[in-house]
Order: C-alpha cells, then sequence, then structure tokens
C-alpha cells in the first residue's frame, strides 16, 4: 500500500472553462456563466488571471488556471461513490465579485459531500465531466485509501416487549 501512494502526487493541477453566453429572456442580467469543462494540467498563469480562448456571436470561452484537485483520505467514500457512478465528475465551486458580474472559480473538487457543503452555503457549484488523467490518478488513490464499510443489519427491536416492560413497572 505505502508504495503505490509514494508515487501518487499531492495534488493534480487543473483549467477550469468558463462560458459565458447571453441571457435569453432575462430582465436584469445581460449574460449567463457556467463551468463547462476541466482539463488536466495548466499553463503558468496565475488562477485570478483568465485567459480568452474563443469568441464567436457574443458566446465566450475562459480558461481559468493554477488550480489544484487535492484528495484526502477522509473523503475516499466519497471519491468512490464518485467514480463509481454512472457519470463521475468533477465539482467546480464558483463565487462572484461583489465589483463585477464575473463569477470565477474557487475549488475544484472531486467530493460529493465537499460540493454539497458549498452548495448549501450558497455557492454555486458546477458539475463537469472528470478528465481522464483526473480519473486514473484518483482511482489509484482511493485503491490505496480506501476499504468499503461492511454493511451491518441492525437487529430490530421487540416493540411490544418494551411497552410490556414500561407498564409493568
Amino acid at each position: 500500500m505505502t508504495a503505490n501512494t509514494e508515487k501518487l502526487p499531492g495534488y493534480f493541477p487543473v483549467t477550469v472553462i468558463m462560458e459565458r453566453r447571453p441571457a435569453t429572456n432575462r430582465v436584469w442580467i445581460d449574460h449567463v456563466w457556467a463551468a463547462i469543462g476541466v482539463t488536466a494540467g495548466n499553463s503558468q498563469d496565475p488562477a485570478d488571471k483568465p485567459r480568452i480562448a474563443y469568441v464567436e456571436d457574443d458566446v465566450q470561452l475562459q480558461f481559468y488556471s493554477g488550480y489544484r484537485v487535492k484528495l484526502h483520505v477522509d473523503e475516499c467514500d466519497s471519491y468512490y461513490h464518485n467514480l463509481m457512478s454512472s457519470s463521475p465528475q468533477c465539482f467546480v465551486v464558483v463565487r462572484q465579485d461583489d465589483d463585477d458580474d464575473v463569477p470565477r472559480p474557487f475549488l475544484v473538487s472531486l467530493s460529493f459531500d465537499e460540493a454539497h457543503a458549498y452548495l448549501e452555503g450558497d455557492d454555486d457549484v458546477f458539475a463537469v465531466a472528470i478528465p481522464p488523467e483526473v480519473y486514473r490518478w484518483t482511482e489509484s488513490f482511493v485503491l490505496a485509501h480506501y476499504c468499503p464499510q461492511q454493511l451491518k443489519k441492525r437487529k430490530r427491536k421487540d416493540w411490544r416487549k418494551q411497552e410490556t416492560e414500561q407498564r409493568n413497572r
């Protein structure tokens, strides 16, 4: 088990792809933003400076690089269930500055639980496909660290017996 974990990097660098398109049938906003993908690796640009990659008919793609996916042993159960789902996903947590209307990626995670916690905190969370390299890295991490817990059937209590014992007291 230690031989596999020594070869695994502590994080995986990724780039988030955000899309801006015109808002249709919306009175108060001009554009709608969404995370549409994550690619493995990144350029040397810091995460706070997006690179415009594509513009056509008011649709714009921006690359946000400098993010790192980190895996934690105590989240292995969530990673396992994500990888075993019919469509494994990366979760991109996005926050919007008060100064402008441009949302920026804040975190990239592979944990259902972590994404749900940010969603409950009113952050925007987008689910996108996992790049194959990140999938294989996560799979190796889960195989090295995860041991599923054996499900135990709980023993049912006889409620009638408890009721009679309480009455007799």
